[in-house]
């Protein structure tokens, strides 16, 4: 019995560049760990076998900025850290993405004081924010489902 005889007559299927220039991009992210807190663990935790983020093509984290195009930047940043971050984010080839993971990498959490940067936005532009203190490794994972669908709904155009 062949794969013919299963499916039926499927006929041709269409679909237009964009669409599919998407869905590749959405489905084969390659995260760049950025783990500077408690929220790291729970970041490396999602690499684990519990929740093995391989299911969403990342097998992965890389450990280079050039072979990476979304960084997960988990916990607060530093002043002195910024600069290192924007370089880290400025070697990242186009198009790039960035996940803020926890509270203090959206808005500087409990550490309201001048070390502490207010929120990542202040130095890399921020696609999606995750919420928590720490996050749990499921809220990770819906802002990664929630970046595919923005990334597979982004004209092509805006990359040229």
């Amino acid at each position: 019995m062949g794969l013919e005889q299963k499916l039926g007559d499927m006929g041709v299927v269409t679909t237009t560049l964009e669409k599919a220039v998407g869905w590749a991009r959405s489905n084969a992210l390659w995260p760049l760990m950025f783990g500077l807190a408690c929220c790291a663990i729970e970041m490396m935790s999602v690499q684990a076998a519990r929740y093995d983020l391989a299911r969403f093509g990342m097998e992965l984290m890389r450990a280079s900025p050039r072979q990476a195009d979304l960084m997960i930047v988990a916990g607060r940043v530093s002043r002195k850290m910024a600069p290192v971050l924007r370089t880290l984010y400025d070697q990242m080839p186009d198009p790039k993405w960035v996940i803020a993971m926890g509270d203090c990498a959206s808005c500087g959490g409990v550490f309201n004081n001048y070390a502490v940067v207010q929120g990542v936005d202040e130095i890399v532009p921020v696609d999606v924010y995750v919420a928590g203190c720490p996050p749990r490794p499921e809220t990770l994972i819906d802002g990664i489902m929630k970046l595919q669908e923005k990334i597979k709904n982004e004209p092509l155009k805006k990359w040229q």
